[in-house]
C-alpha cells in the first residue's frame, strides 16, 4: 500500500512539473519534393547509388578480391587440425578481411587515384570515372584468372574469342576469376591436409597395434597436430604463402 501511494504521488508531481520543463525532441522525416535545379537531382542520384553500392558491398568483396581464396584456405586449416570451432568463425572471417585489405591495398589505391579522386574533384564524368576505376581491378582479376576458366565462361556465354583483354566483358571475367580462386584454394587445401593425414594414420596404426581400438584416434592425434603446427610456425607459413601467391 505504501509503494502504491508513493507511485501515485510521484505521478502527480511529475505530471505537474513536466509540462513546465518540456523538452523538444527532433524527429526525422523522409519525403519527395520537386527539385529546383539539376544539381539537386544529381545529388539525389549519387546518394541512391552510394546506398546501392553499400548494400551489395559484401558480394563485391567476395567476387572481385582475394577474399575467397584466403577464407577457404583458413577454413581448410581448421578442418585439417580437427579443432572443431577453434578458431571461431569470427576470427577466420576477420583475419580474412584484413588480409584481403592488405593484399588489395595497391589495387584500391590505384582505383582511388585513377577514378574516384578525379570524380570527387569534379574533373571526370561518372561514366569515365567508373571505367577508369574498373581498370586496376580488372588487371588484378586477369592476373589471377586461368585461361582455361576464362575460355570456359566465354564458350558458355556464346561470345566470340576476344582479341584482347579489353574485349572481355566484366560479367564474364568475374565468374572466371571466382572459379580460378576456388581451384587454387582447394589445391592449397590438399597440401595442408597431407601432413595432418599422415599424423592421423600413424596414430591410428599405433593404437590398433596396441589393441586400443576403442580409443578415438582423433583425440590422441590432436595434440600432436597442434604441436607440429606450432613448431613449424604454421600460421606464419600459411599467411606468408597466401599473400605471396597473389604476387
Amino acid at each position: 500500500m505504501f509503494r502504491l501511494i508513493l507511485i501515485l504521488l510521484l505521478t502527480a508531481l511529475l505530471g505537474g512539473v513536466m509540462p513546465a520543463f518540456a523538452i523538444e525532441i527532433p524527429t526525422i522525416s523522409l519525403g519527395l519534393t520537386n527539385a529546383t535545379n539539376p544539381t539537386e537531382v544529381a545529388t539525389a542520384v549519387q546518394v541512391l547509388l552510394v546506398l546501392t553500392v553499400l548494400s551489395v558491398a559484401p558480394a563485391i568483396l567476395l567476387m572481385t578480391t582475394s577474399f575467397v581464396r584466403i577464407v577457404l584456405v583458413l577454413s581448410f586449416i581448421r578442418q585439417a587440425l580437427a579443432t572443431q570451432q577453434m578458431p571461431p568463425n569470427q576470427v577466420i572471417i576477420g583475419l580474412s578481411l584484413f588480409l584481403t585489405f592488405f593484399v588489395m591495398s595497391p589495387v584500391f589505391s590505384t582505383m582511388h587515384q585513377q577514378g574516384i579522386k578525379p570524380y570527387l574533384a569534379g574533373e571526370l564524368a561518372i561514366e569515365t570515372a567508373l571505367e577508369r576505376t574498373l581498370v586496376p581491378l580488372r588487371e588484378f582479376m586477369f592476373s589471377q584468372t586461368r585461361e582455361k576458366d576464362l575460355a570456359l565462361l566465354i564458350d558458355i556465354a556464346g561470345d566470340e574469342q576476344p582479341a584482347s583483354a579489353e574485349e572481355v566483358a566484366t560479367t564474364t571475367l568475374i565468374p572466371a576469376f571466382m572459379l580460378s580462386e576456388l581451384n587454387r584454394a582447394f589445391q592449397i587445401g590438399f597440401m595442408i591436409y597431407v601432413p595432418f593425414l599422415v599424423i592421423d594414420m600413424v596414430v591410428a596404426s599405433v593404437l590398433m597395434s596396441m589393441g586400443m581400438m576403442m580409443l578415438p584416434p582423433p583425440m590422441i592425434s590432436l595434440p600432436f597436430k597442434l604441436l607440429l603446427f606450432v613448431l613449424v610456425d604454421g600460421w606464419g607459413l600459411v599467411v606468408g604463402s597466401l599473400v605471396k601467391s597473389f604476387a
